[in-house]
């Protein structure tokens, strides 16, 4: 039997940053991609305490559309304890994926190839398969241990993608930069979207009152 979708991989892990994992699903979505989700245990907890929001593996349709504000018809969800599950398998075809927030226990797993739910699963079949992996670490500061993680990833392809939002673009409240970020992210996966307003030489152009307004007035 034929797959017909090739979506993006989603994972979100345990670390504080939850809303940076809704933008850039948000912006997937939005941008017409499928999205395969993958939400792990830690997450949930970190999801429920950052948000207030839940998502549940038998209720996850209504949860997920709930947190994110979209329809998510687009989606497919996978319980992080599903180790049989599609992006379990190379032969499963995906665009890549994405982990956001990632916990350092979860860059442990990948970088040794010592995986344990889904989630690591998933990254270790991508970067086996040489597609892209884009790995939004949140965390700070960081051991010796985890640089060495980092490197180890980087090494064999993935992107680190450290939680580090920019100022530049105007922002001008905690949303504008967790969309920021988001929108560097899709930016590394070739996806369209306008999350942010992007450098162009000038200085203060992004601060200016018509283009700040129009982006508001977007969202």
């Amino acid at each position: 039997m034929s797959q017909t979708r090739s979506p993006w991989l989603v994972g979100v892990t345990g670390a504080s940053g939850t809303p940076y994992a809704a933008a850039i699903l948000r912006g997937l979505l939005d941008a017409g991609e499928d999205v395969d989700v993958m939400v792990s245990q830690a997450a949930r907890l970190t999801l429920l305490d950052e948000t207030g929001h839940s998502v549940r593996d038998k209720h996850w349709p209504a949860d997920l559309s709930a947190w994110l504000g979209r329809d998510v018809s687009a989606v497919r969800y996978w319980p992080a304890g599903d180790i049989a599950a599609g992006p379990s398998s190379g032969s499963y075809r995906t665009k890549g994926m994405i982990i956001a927030p990632a916990t350092t226990a979860t860059v442990a797993a990948v970088a040794t190839g010592a995986t344990q739910n889904l989630i690591q699963r998933a990254a270790d079949v991508t970067l086996k398969e040489r597609r892209r992996l884009v790995v939004v670490l949140r965390e700070t500061p960081l051991r010796v241990s985890t640089l060495d993680n980092l490197r180890a990833l980087a090494a064999e392809g993935a992107v680190i993608m450290p939680a580090s939002p920019a100022f530049y673009a105007g922002a001008r409240d905690v949303d504008a930069l967790v969309d920021f970020l988001a929108g560097r992210v899709l930016d590394l996966c070739d996806v369209d979207h306008d999350l942010y307003l992007r450098w162009t030489g000038t200085l203060g152009a992004a601060r200016s009152g018509v283009e700040w307004g129009a982006r508001v007035e977007q969202h």
